[in-house]
């Protein structure tokens, strides 16, 4: 695979982590602290995720780690969506969040099909089969 920095997707879920982590470090309080914790463990394993799969082998294994990727990004959200039932986000920043969050899932379901598709079409045939 190519360099993992030059994929868009794996941009924008840098630019995501990035705006979380400084969205998390307003967070205060013994609750914000564990959620806090939880969010950025879950949302810097989306472009390390991209980032790993892109130096596998095979596009299969790629599509596996997108599929994490994926996994992870979903975690994301559902941490945020609680941060901000707890008052510990600001409703601008959670709807910002939450909108690249749906994005990064769009590119990565997007990217795990092109890959999957890929895979497939390198499937050795049966003998006989036509």
């Amino acid at each position: 695979m190519a360099d993992f920095k030059k994929l868009t997707v794996w941009q924008k879920a840098r630019e995501l982590t990035v705006a979380t982590i400084v969205a998390c470090d307003e967070m205060s309080g013994t609750t914000a602290t564990l959620v806090r914790g939880q969010l950025v463990r879950a949302i810097m394993s989306v472009p390390a995720n991209i980032a790993e799969g892109s130096a596998k082998r095979s596009d299969r294994e790629f599509a596996r780690f997108v599929r994490i990727a994926l996994g992870s990004a979903t975690e994301s959200e559902n941490h945020l969506i609680i941060a901000n039932d707890l008052q510990l986000i600001e409703n601008g920043i959670f709807d910002n969040l939450t909108s690249q969050i749906e994005n990064v899932r769009k590119m990565l379901t997007g990217l795990e099909k092109r890959l999957s598709g890929d895979a497939d079409k390198k499937k050795p045939r049966f003998a006989g089969s036509r």
